[in-house]
């Protein structure tokens, strides 16, 4: 779990540095071209290429294209907030998850963790103060990239046992892929020399860290596993520091602080309530 965090942290440090020069869109192109037929290659040892036929083609073109939204809203967000603070604002997204669920899927939210839930868009707003002198409207569209997230995992939950896990990673990424090309036309700026591995290496970081996260998930508990995904802003606070000399604020800690602690008391709650509701031999 911690290296396919930080496989996570080191691909938007590298996404963030290719941003100052190439359009978001062109970064979802190289990203996703690399990452597909690696994809494929891990599905072919897992299963065979069998794995990735699917009879619901319009479930995954909406996934797709709900998670291009994801992508767009994050890298452009990378190019106009500081590592940290994006990386921050963007664990809201299983706040985003829990609210959500309950118009898109019928679920129940208890007391305990409406609360939590709310203690962490307490923190969202600590982050982004809206209002105040160092608001930064970039910090909106992480918010929005949240929410497309958000979406992305609600729809995995309503249709991920229908489907095959390598089919949903890989129409996933094909959507971006196809829709990131067409506006080539319009957004392409010619790589320098240096830019060519840095597109490399980051399609590649994705796939480790998808790979990273699935292993993690496989082979031991949620409860368990799901806290390290936290790591993510410290590695974020280290890389933004050594390429940027990006120093957080206080209230960047703060509120990322606020948003961890409703998160690990959301999973908390959520693994204490399907242990009781498990029958006892």
């Amino acid at each position: 779990m911690c290296l396919g965090v930080f496989c996570l942290a080191l691909g938007d440090a590298i996404t963030k540095w290719l941003g100052e020069v190439h359009s978001p869109l062109q970064i979802i192109f190289f990203r996703t071209l690399v990452s597909l037929p690696l994809i494929a290659l891990i599905a072919r040892f897992n299963g065979g290429l069998r794995t990735l036929s699917t009879r619901r083609p319009g479930v995954h073109l909406l996934r797709g294209l709900i998670f291009s939204g994801t992508m767009i809203c994050f890298m452009w967000g990378l190019t106009l907030l500081p590592l940290a603070e994006t990386t921050a604002i963007a664990f809201a997204a299983p706040l985003f998850v829990t609210i959500l669920s309950v118009p898109l899927l019928g679920e129940r939210v208890d007391g305990p963790t409406l609360v939590a839930t709310l203690l962490g868009f307490v923190g969202v707003l600590v982050v982004i103060r809206p209002g105040g002198a160092s608001f930064q409207p970039g910090a909106l569209v992480v918010v929005g990239a949240a929410v497309f997230y958000a979406l992305t995992m609600l729809t995995a939950r309503r249709y991920g046992d229908r489907e095959h896990l390598w089919a949903m990673v890989f129409y996933t990424t094909l959507v971006p892929l196809v829709v990131s090309a067409t506006t080539l036309p319009w957004v392409w700026q010619t790589p320098a020399p240096l830019h060519w591995p840095a597109f490399l290496v980051a399609g590649v970081l994705g796939v480790g860290a998808m790979t990273g996260l699935t292993l993690a998930f496989r082979y031991a508990p949620a409860a368990l596993v799901a806290p390290f995904d936290y790591t993510a802003l410290l590695w974020a606070v280290g890389l933004g520091w050594w390429f940027w000399d990006e120093v957080p604020d206080l209230w960047v800690f703060v509120g990322g602080t606020l948003i961890i602690a409703s998160g690990l008391a959301i999973a908390h709650h959520e693994r204490r309530t399907t242990l009781k509701r498990r029958p006892t031999a």
